[in-house]
């Protein structure tokens, strides 16, 4: 995993600690890490976390030969499914301005643009779009 986050130049680059803080339920926060394996190899995570009615996708990292190939797409949404399971009422995420594929890839699953943070990503510097979906039932 931290193989394919770390080839992902637009992934938040976290610590191999918070994963195994993550993986092994520790901290305060409810949290969910879920992998996408294909050919007996992991091509991807996403992680999620829950917070009250509120959840966040909090980072996404597909391996470079698995993208466009509907990976994301499935991790976001199991992510979803697992907030909801939680009693979720919304799911938050922050995006790179620049990453446009990705953000019509949010839009495409109902996620709203509901503001931004001025050159909140560093190498490459970057707005932080923020982006919101509301959960029905």
């Amino acid at each position: 995993m931290v193989e394919i986050e770390r080839a992902c130049e637009t992934a938040p680059h976290w610590g191999v600690g918070e994963y195994r803080m993550i993986l092994e339920g520790g901290g305060s926060v409810l949290r969910c890490l879920l992998v996408a394996e294909a050919a007996g190899g992991v091509v991807g995570f996403a992680v999620g976390k829950v917070v009250g009615e509120v959840g966040e996708l909090e980072s996404v990292a597909v391996d470079a030969a698995a993208r466009r190939c509907g990976v994301g797409a499935a991790l976001c949404g199991a992510v979803i499914a697992w907030c909801r399971a939680n009693g979720v009422r919304e799911v938050e995420l922050e995006v790179r301005a620049a990453s446009v594929g990705v953000r019509r890839l949010y839009e495409g699953m109902g996620f709203i643009e509901g503001g931004r943070r001025r050159k909140y990503y560093e190498q490459p510097e970057d707005d932080a779009v923020l982006m919101r979906l509301r959960l029905n039932g």
